[in-house]
C-alpha cells in the first residue's frame, strides 16, 4: 500500500471551466512529496542538512476532472532510484467516489537529481536515503483535508 495523502480543492484553484486549473496538479505534487519525505524520515535532511533536490522532469496526464471541494487522494511510490536521481510517481483519486469504483483521475511522474544544498552539484543517493524511498511510508497517510475521520470502516477494510 503506498504512502497516501488527502487534500480538499479550494475554490481557487479552479478556472473557468470550474474545474481544477492544469498547473494546481504540480503545486499540490509538490506540497505531497514534501508530506511523503515527511513520512519516510527524511524530509530533515532536506530542510536542515546539506541535501537538497531539483526538479529533471514532470509529466502529467489528465484522465477526467477534479472539482471544487471534492477530496483528492494522491497515492504516491518510488518507481526508479539510479545513482544520483530518484523518480516518484503519484496517482490521484477523488477520495470515496464509489461511483467511478476509486478511478484515478490523473498521473504524475517526477522525476529528482540530488544535490548538495550549497554548490547545487549533483550527489549519489545515499544508503539511507535510497532504503526509505524504497520503504516508501508504505501503509502511512497525512490528511490535510480532514477526510479520514469521516471514512467508513468499511471503506477502511476495502482500503487495506
Amino acid at each position: 500500500m503506498p504512502f497516501r495523502y488527502y487534500l480538499r480543492v479550494r475554490y481557487i484553484e479552479c478556472d473557468a471551466q470550474k474545474v481544477v486549473f492544469n498547473s494546481r496538479y504540480g503545486e499540490y505534487v509538490d506540497v505531497s512529496i514534501n508530506e511523503f519525505l515527511r513520512a519516510t524520515g527524511v524530509l530533515q535532511a532536506f530542510t536542515d542538512g546539506h541535501l537538497d533536490f531539483q526538479l529533471v522532469k514532470q509529466t502529467t496526464e489528465w484522465k477526467a476532472p477534479a472539482r471544487f471541494d471534492q477530496v483528492l487522494e494522491l497515492s504516491i511510490s518510488a518507481t526508479r532510484l539510479g545513482n544520483t536521481s530518484f523518480t516518484l510517481f503519484t496517482e490521484f483519486r477523488i477520495a470515496g467516489d464509489e461511483r467511478v469504483d476509486e478511478r484515478v483521475i490523473a498521473t504524475v511522474e517526477t522525476v529528482y537529481v540530488l544535490v548538495d544544498a550549497r554548490t547545487l552539484t549533483k550527489l549519489p543517493l545515499p544508503d539511507a536515503l535510497r532504503a526509505a524511498l524504497q520503504e516508501g511510508a508504505a501503509g502511512r497517510t497525512t490528511d490535510h483535508a480532514g477526510y479520514q475521520p469521516r471514512m467508513s470502516p468499511q471503506s477502511n477494510a476495502l482500503r487495506a
